[in-house]
């Protein structure tokens, strides 16, 4: 069990606000509890990931595309996924407060209190009481562990149940008789976007199985507990990848993109040792494996992605629901036969990562303190992102020296040279000192100086954020040099 670093967290929430990566949402209005807003820097560090991914999966791999389906979907969609009978969670309410707690989440809270091999022992019986669906043994495990309300401070709990998280809305302007005929819903993941879409995509792009199809956006979930600031929120935003497969091939294919998604994490420059695999006890209604690649927060080993070897049950169910056939004709010769495989509905392996938990992972990793030995013997101190650059919002600040001397215009001339390849930050406030600082704050990985020698030999000073060293380098060769570092 990872340690529970709450005043890093607190921290990096802190920080997150005071330079423009997250605010929290309608603040002037005191809130909207678990919405947030992604302010400048976070915007562009979110867009940065996102592209990322995005280029990794349709770019680089010649048989995934892309697809942007609407939030809101026909009703039976989410009959035919399972989501109106399933996507549910056991849920509890403490009688003196009123307060209402995901039995999970209650639980995993209690076990920060204790020691590690406690919280050990308390989170498997968790584990293997929620495998079997067994809601009376869950709140024994509550009422024997003497877990409290942090609003009554009391153990006074109602009896388990289940509680939907689909968010319901009203479609058209049309009044009805029956109510239920203009209830949609916000869509609680991006996946059935893609599985209606199947055929479409298929025919339309002329893809041969083994493909994928990828897609990013909104979901929502009317989350209970929702907590640990960006971690959980009631808006978010997942990337997902849905590839389908011959039957038979999914074992392989599972395993391929276990290993595979690991690794893009990891070219991101992010440590291996933050992460880790945990395969799921409990399997969701449409799996037949499934695992998360959990990464280390300051607040312990946490899912950031999911790989679910799916079987056939969403096509087949929207194939059920719909009255249309959802198969793929594979025109490749069975060696048993020698004849033609034929039709098939086909097996799909998901890739789903959270794009929210994802920023939050990238910020945790890069957030440092950092103390500095001065040549006099006295230490100095700064607070950095140390955001790996190709994914940095800003990949490059110009600083010219002095607001004179023609040292403005120059810096000005070498940053229009460099915005069309990457985004630029120009400031001439503060001394440089200060302006360096509140570059290393924002995560910025080079700083160029303009200053007198400029205007004789065409050279600048470029500085490095996580060493903090310094060389002159032609101001012709800025750009290639950035390029090289951020790719």
């Amino acid at each position: 069990m990872a340690t529970n670093d709450n005043n890093k967290f607190q921290a990096i929430i802190a920080h997150a606000k005071e330079y423009g990566f997250v605010f929290p949402s309608s603040e002037i209005y005191d809130g909207l509890s678990a919405v947030y807003d992604y302010g400048p820097w976070g915007s562009e560090l979110k867009k940065n990931i996102r592209d990322y991914w995005w280029k990794s999966m349709t770019q680089l791999h010649e048989n995934i595309v892309g697809v942007d389906a609407a939030i809101f979907m026909h009703p039976t969609t989410w009959k035919a996924s399972g989501h109106v009978d399933n996507f549910s969670d056991p849920m509890i309410d403490n009688k003196d407060s009123k307060k209402r707690y995901r039995v999970d989440h209650l639980i995993e809270a209690h076990a920060e209190s204790l020691s590690e091999k406690e919280a050990e022992v308390l989170l498997a019986a968790m584990d293997r009481l929620l495998a079997a669906d067994d809601f009376a043994g869950l709140k024994q495990l509550i009422e024997d562990n003497k877990i409290k309300c942090t609003i009554s401070g009391t153990g006074n709990w109602t009896d388990i149940r289940q509680f939907n998280l689909m968010f319901k809305t009203e479609f058209g302007a049309v009044a009805s008789e029956n109510e239920d005929d203009n209830i949609v819903y916000l869509r609680p993941e991006t996946a059935q976007g893609i599985f209606v879409n199947f055929l479409n995509v298929q025919k339309t792009a002329r893809m041969k199985i083994p493909f994928g199809i990828a897609q990013t956006g909104k979901a929502f979930r009317n989350e209970i507990v929702a907590r640990q600031f960006i971690f959980r929120m009631r808006e978010f935003e997942q990337m997902e990848m849905q590839f389908f497969v011959r039957p038979g091939t999914e074992g392989e294919w599972y395993k391929f993109w276990k290993e595979a998604r690991l690794q893009w994490h990891l070219s991101l420059g992010m440590p291996a040792e933050k992460y880790r695999y945990h395969d799921h006890i409990k399997l969701a209604h449409y799996a037949k494996e499934a695992c998360d690649i959990e990464f280390e927060f300051p607040m312990g080993f946490k899912e950031v992605e999911g790989i679910h070897s799916r079987s056939d049950y969403d096509l087949s169910q929207h194939q059920l629901y719909s009255k249309k056939k959802l198969q793929y004709y594979d025109n490749d010769i069975d060696e048993t036969t020698g004849k033609p495989i034929g039709n098939y509905v086909p097996y799909v392996v998901e890739t789903s990562i959270g794009l929210d938990r994802m920023f939050l992972a990238v910020l945790s990793n890069a957030y440092e303190e950092e103390v500095i030995a001065k040549e006099d013997g006295t230490t100095d101190s700064r607070t950095l992102l140390r955001i790996p650059p190709k994914i940095a919002p800003i990949k490059l600040a110009v600083l010219p020296l002095t607001k004179k001397d023609g040292l403005p215009e120059i810096a000005r001339e070498i940053m229009r040279q460099c915005q069309d390849e990457f985004y630029c930050f120009y400031e001439e406030k503060d001394t440089i000192g200060k302006r360096y600082r509140r570059m290393d704050a924002i995560g910025t990985p080079f700083c160029i100086t303009v200053d007198h020698q400029t205007k004789e030999d065409n050279t600048v000073t470029i500085r490095y954020r996580d060493t903090m060293t310094q060389e002159r380098l032609p101001a012709d060769q800025v750009m290639a040099l950035v390029k090289g570092k951020i790719r």
